[in-house]
């Protein structure tokens, strides 16, 4: 790679290095570490890649990577029922109700691996319904039922708890 190559590099890595941190512990549903990894993963193939997707959309690329790679963890871990809780990195747009987002990303967490991958995308990286369908690799109708699905379920089990905790 070249000297600007690497600057560029360095920039990018510099901007959205915490986003796409973000991005995988949410989606991954494992550890903050698990999460790491993740990203190192994704951060090598872009870095192999750089001079070529360099102008085009490399965090598109990287989220890409991360949610394959999550997704591919999850069905060979067969799905984590029991997943310790691992705190997201704190941003300036956090809500000022850390106990609601504690149980809804509590209550994300239990959902399949897509499905979790639908709702991050759509709702916390605030990505259309288009754009989260051409990182997904999945139709239109694929990301609008798959977030109903999510959400309707989140519902439920909020609800649940609720009920339970009267």
């Amino acid at each position: 790679m070249t000297e600007d190559d690497e600057a560029a590099f360095d920039e990018f890595l510099a901007a959205r290095g915490t986003s796409l941190l973000r991005t995988a512990i949410l989606v991954c549903g494992a550890t903050r570490h698990d999460s790491e990894d993740l990203v190192q993963h994704a951060l090598e193939k872009v870095y192999r890649h750089w001079p070529r997707i360099r102008h085009d959309n490399p965090e598109a690329y990287a989220k890409k990577i991360v949610l394959n790679a999550a997704i591919s963890l999850a069905r060979r871990r067969k799905i984590i029922r029991e997943i310790s809780f691992a705190r997201p990195p704190e941003t300036a747009a956090d809500p000022p109700d850390l106990d609601l987002r504690d149980t809804l990303i509590r209550e994300l967490r239990r959902l399949p691996p897509k499905m979790r991958a639908v709702l991050v995308l759509r709702y916390w990286e605030d990505q259309s319904e288009t754009a989260t369908a051409a990182l997904l690799g999945c139709s239109v109708g694929s990301v609008k039922s798959q977030a109903a699905r999510g959400l309707a379920r989140i519902r439920a089990n909020m609800t649940v708890a609720e009920e339970v905790a009267r």
